[in-house]
C-alpha cells in the first residue's frame, strides 16, 4: 500500500467518524417525558399522570417522535384508572400512544422560543392531526418542551357511556413536558 492511498483511506475513516458524531449529534431523547391529561366537569375532575414517556427529537429535520403506555397514566383513584384502561381507551387492545410530527422551523428557533409542532396523534388505533404549541428551551445538551393542547374524545372514538357523561368533558386537555437530553 502506498503512502497516498493510506493517507486517502485515514482521510476517508475520519471522514467517516466525522459524519457519525454529527448524526449523533442530531438527536435528542428522553424515556421519562411527563404527559398528563385533565377533565372538568360541574360533577367531577379527572386527572391522570404518565411520567415514562418516550421520546426523540432530530434536530436536523425537527422530527418528532412521543410513545407511550397508555396504562402508564395513574389517577387518584384506582376505579378511575380501571375504567380507563377497560372500558374507555381499552389498553389490552390499544397499549400505545404515539405522535409523529414536526417542530416547525426547528433551526431557526432561538434557545428560548414558542415552537410550533405538527403531526398525527394516535389514540386507540384512531389517527388525527394535531397541531400545537410549545415553549422550547434549548442548549448544547438538552432540549426542553413544554405545552398543552385539546382533544376531543370522540375523535378518537372513545365512547362515554350515557350513565356517567355528566362525569365526563367531551373535551381533554393534555399536558406535557419533555426533558430530551443528547443522545449519544
Amino acid at each position: 500500500m502506498t503512502k497516498k492511498s493510506i493517507l486517502l483511506l485515514l482521510s476517508a475513516l475520519l471522514f467517516i467518524i466525522s459524519i457519525n458524531k454529527i448524526i449523533a449529534q442530531d438527536k435528542f431523547f428522553t424515556k421519562s417525558g411527563s404527559v398528563s391529561f385533565f377533565s372538568y366537569t360541574l360533577v367531577e375532575d379527572i386527572k391522570a399522570d404518565n411520567n415514562q414517556v418516550l421520546s426523540i427529537i432530530n434536530t436536523g429535520n425537527g422530527k418528532i417522535v412521543i410513545k407511550m403506555l397508555m396504562r402508564s397514566f395513574h389517577f387518584k383513584k384506582a376505579l378511575m384508572q380501571e375504567h380507563f384502561n377497560e372500558n374507555y381507551i381499552e389498553s389490552y387492545k390499544f397499549p400505545k400512544a404515539i405522535f409523529k410530527g414536526v417542530i416547525k422551523n426547528f433551526s431557526k428557533l432561538e434557545k428560548k422560543d414558542v415552537a410550533k409542532i405538527e403531526g398525527i396523534l394516535t389514540i386507540r388505533g384512531v389517527s388525527k392531526k394535531i397541531s400545537t404549541v410549545a415553549k422550547i428551551t434549548q442548549s448544547n445538551r438538552k432540549i426542553i418542551l413544554k405545552g398543552k393542547f385539546k382533544v376531543r374524545v370522540a375523535d378518537f372514538d372513545i365512547r362515554i357511556p350515557t350513565v356517567v357523561s355528566k362525569n365526563i368533558s367531551k373535551t381533554i386537555i393534555i399536558s406535557f413536558e419533555l426533558n430530551h437530553k443528547l443522545y449519544k
